[in-house]
């Protein structure tokens, strides 16, 4: 019996992470929808997407002023604000990103990303770690903040 308990823990043990993580991208992909559904959200990614940040951030902060927890709003805000230089403001969206959902994909690389400019390696790794365990199988957001790090890191070698 008790070679068999070794055998059955680890099988539960993975079927109960497996099924945290599908809770948890489930709650993402609802948010997801929500957002797909929202004109000005999808004005909004697209202008991102087309490199017109400083239109984007006004009609990110609207989308945010209805909706103070969107996770989504607040790392295109990062991003926005990081793209223009500002990086104090896109500190803080990415944080706030965080605090609602702290395993966010986007908002932890592109704060990752952000440590890097701000030439913090320590916390760039933390966000790659905590991306890592995000992505159980693996995400785009996890190669490539590692490649940014691996860059960084061939950078300040050279």
């Amino acid at each position: 019996m008790h070679a068999l308990t070794r055998l059955i823990t680890p099988v539960f043990l993975a079927f109960a992470l497996s099924a945290g993580s599908a809770w948890a991208d489930s709650n993402a992909g609802s948010a997801a929808a929500k957002n797909k559904a929202d004109p000005n959200y999808t004005r909004a990614q697209q202008m991102v997407d087309d490199g017109k940040y400083a239109d984007a951030i006004p009609l990110l902060e609207k989308i945010l002023a209805g909706d103070k927890e969107n996770a989504d709003a607040l790392n295109l805000l990062g991003y926005s604000n990081r793209q223009l230089g500002q990086n104090d403001a896109a500190l803080a969206h990415y944080q706030a990103a965080l605090a609602l959902e702290p395993r966010h994909r986007g908002a932890n690389e592109y704060l990752g990303e952000l440590y890097l400019t701000l030439g913090d390696l320590a916390k760039a790794e933390e966000r790659l770690d905590v991306l890592d365990s995000a992505c159980f199988f693996g995400c785009d957001e996890y190669t490539e903040l590692k490649k940014a790090i691996a860059d960084y890191k061939a950078k300040a070698g050279s």
